[in-house]
């Protein structure tokens, strides 16, 4: 081949290398704070159908496309289940506030706040009974997307956003989530720096001076479910310290080592965290990775603002929380245990399989403290409220006393929605042996959904709240309307 025919076709390929590189994309700036505007808790548009008196809020586990099929299920239930509120007749979905989502369970989450009642229409067919991983794995073997793959700063984390754009969530971005009427939906990921988390919010897109509206929904579900080793980190820009962040009040408190708050320990952590994501000029990348490593459940956000709620009477004023007569926390746990014989071999198991292990021992256990954790807060503010009403404390002559009671005058309820609750012990076993992949079939989605309705219906502390809102489930097919 001469030199004349070489250097063409040397350049062509090179052309066409370069045509295939990807950069990613890059999260905008934010010049200056606004605490009014943005996707916030606070800035949520009011939905007629809400009453503001019950707060409801959903935690969605991870666990792949059974979290997804699971906590599904919980929405079909709740979407059966009537409720009276004040004399107004409405359905639990309806009064839904928050569902907080990792990994599996973020898409759940983001579909439904994106899509809201439409999400019933076609979620099973285009995305839980559907082979995602195997259209995964063919995009990731594509010769078209090699180049892509080997350019800096765009990995397999990138392929699968394009995928769960496809999809779910069409092109939008927080901004359309904004305008969407449903629940508030927060995602969150791990800052693999520091295993600090990170939600997509507004709140804490301030923290690193950038706009979140512009942020694509099917990145965020990327970031979050981003497995390690399986999945590349997503990376975004930091630009902490740009936009003249200031701790909020009532995050200060908690600081003021002369008169510190109690308890005071995890909001303390998390401000370590919030202040460590403000170094933008240190720190001028984060990169996320699956959010079930600093938080497989979605309930640790819950419960460090129940904590702060507790600790300080000036978040519950600028909360308006006086307005908040009950409470209903559901943690949707899609773990799975399943069943091995390593103990009944003296063979030790492979390194593989010790990895695996060695990976989910952890995010197991936290998964049975979370729970047990926002039991506990239920116990001390009931118990707490109680004193406070007794005689001895009518007179308020102790000032350490009564300080010691205070806490939010509000009922809390928390329903653990997990496959060790469910009431047959062979379903349970079914359950458990649940693989975490991408792909399940039908058989196995439609048993995970009929699974968390008949664990909810079985659930002593759901029935409660249901008795207290004085309305049974409904019948299939009730609506308000």
């Amino acid at each position: 081949m001469s030199r004349l025919r070489i250097v063409p076709w040397f350049l062509a390929v090179v052309a066409l290398a370069l045509a295939g590189c990807a950069t990613r994309p890059i999260n905008a700036p934010l010049g200056q704070i606004d605490r009014k505007a943005g996707y916030r808790y606070e800035t949520r548009a009011d939905r007629s159908e809400n009453d503001p008196s019950t707060v409801v809020v959903l935690a969605f586990s991870g666990g792949g496309m059974r979290a997804a099929a699971f906590s599904y299920g919980v929405l079909e239930e709740l979407r059966r289940t009537g409720v009276t509120i004040h004399g107004r007749r409405s359905r639990l979905i309806d009064e839904i506030d928050l569902i907080a989502g990792v990994s599996g369970g973020s898409f759940t989450a983001l579909a439904f706040g994106l899509h809201g009642e439409r999400l019933f229409d076609d979620y099973e067919q285009r995305f839980l009974k559907r082979d995602v991983q195997g259209e995964l794995l063919a995009r990731l073997l594509s010769p078209g997307n090699w180049a892509s793959l080997s350019s800096d700063g765009w990995g397999r984390s990138e392929l699968a956003t394009g995928l769960w754009d496809e999809l779910l969530f069409h092109g939008k971005t927080y901004a359309d989530l904004m305008a969407a009427p449903g629940p508030m939906i927060r995602t969150t990921a791990t800052e693999i720096s520091t295993g600090s988390r990170l939600t997509f919010s507004q709140n804490e897109f301030d923290l690193i001076c950038s706009d979140l509206a512009s942020v694509p929904i099917s990145r965020a579900a990327a970031a979050s479910s981003a497995v390690p080793l399986v999945m590349s980190p997503v990376t975004i820009n930091n630009y902490g310290g740009t936009c003249g962040y200031e701790m909020p009040y009532w995050a200060r408190q908690f600081e003021d080592t002369r008169n510190r708050l109690r308890p005071a320990g995890r909001a303390l952590q998390r401000i370590k965290e919030m202040k460590a994501l403000q170094d933008g000029a240190n720190r001028p990348y984060l990169h996320l990775l699956d959010g079930g490593l600093a938080d497989n459940l979605g309930v640790r956000g819950v419960l460090e603002s129940l904590e702060e709620l507790e600790a300080s009477p000036v978040l519950r004023k600028s909360a308006r929380i006086s307005r908040i007569d009950r409470m209903v926390v559901i943690v949707v746990n899609s773990l799975s245990v399943p069943r091995t014989d390593w103990d009944r071999s003296a063979k030790p198991p492979g390194d593989l399989e010790i990895l695996l292990k060695a990976t989910g021992v952890p995010i197991d256990r936290y998964s049975y403290e979370g729970v047990e954790l926002l039991r506990d807060i239920v116990a001390r503010w009931s118990t707490l409220r109680a004193l406070g009403e007794a005689g001895a404390f009518a007179g308020g002559n102790n000032p350490a006393l009564a300080r010691a009671v205070d806490v939010p005058d509000i009922e809390l309820y928390a329903i653990d929605v997990s496959f060790d609750a469910h009431p047959s012990a062979a379903e349970r076993a079914y359950l458990n042996d649940l693989p975490t992949s991408w792909v399940l079939t039908s058989e196995q989605v439609d048993r995970l959904r009929a699974a968390a309705g008949e664990i909810l219906r079985s659930s002593d502390e759901y029935g409660r709240m249901l008795q207290d809102f004085a309305a049974p489930p409904a019948p299939p097919g009730w609506s308000p309307k």
